[in-house]
């Protein structure tokens, strides 16, 4: 079977939303579940852990570690696998469960998408995922927006990526501390 997509209309593909969608687990609905392609694992933040019922005797004990944006290691608390319903499909998932608190309830990595044979598509804002031998497309959930700029800049920029933007549009604010510069190199950059 063969799945095609097609190029977005300039006003469908120019978002920053990420890829979020709705599912089950064991059972239980569960919103704000993040795709994130970047993540090689399945994490579950312990609050929502407990919110499934679940406690520290369900924990299968694990010695991962894992590193968070800034290089800070810490440990998980532990792995769950669950049932994962998403769209039509169910598939038992293991989540890595830590302490830290998300933007989301759930986040799914590769682990999932290559286990689970789809494909998520943030410019399209869907998963298209193979069930049995047909294929299912499971719209994106914009009801959530994780990352957001002020609603002028946003209404200005949609994608910051692709365009030419004056001097100071990134700029977050003004310390005064000068810009660091790679040795050997001259002047500003």
């Amino acid at each position: 079977m063969t799945a095609i997509f097609e190029k977005p209309a300039d006003n469908e593909r120019q978002h920053l939303k990420a890829l979020l969608v709705k599912g089950r687990v064991d059972g239980q609905p569960m919103t704000k579940i993040l795709v994130d392609g970047g993540a090689a694992i399945n994490i579950m933040p312990y609050a929502v852990y407990r919110k499934l019922g679940k406690g520290d005797q369900d924990l299968t004990k694990t010695d991962m570690m894992l590193k968070d944006f800034e290089g800070n290691v810490s440990p998980v608390k532990g792995a769950i696998c669950v049932e994962l319903t998403i769209g039509s499909k169910t598939l038992p998932t293991t989540f890595f469960v830590i302490s830290g608190k998300g933007a989301y309830n759930l986040l799914l990595g590769r682990d999932w998408s290559h286990a689970n044979c789809c494909i998520p598509s943030t410019m399209h804002h869907c998963l298209v995922q193979w069930v049995g031998d047909k294929i299912e497309i499971v719209p994106g959930d914009s009801s959530y927006v994780i990352a957001s700029a002020e609603a002028d800049t946003y209404e200005r920029t949609r994608c910051i990526s692709g365009e030419i933007w004056e001097k100071d549009f990134l700029k977050v604010a003004d310390y005064k501390i000068p810009p660091i510069q790679a040795v050997g190199s001259d002047g500003e950059f």
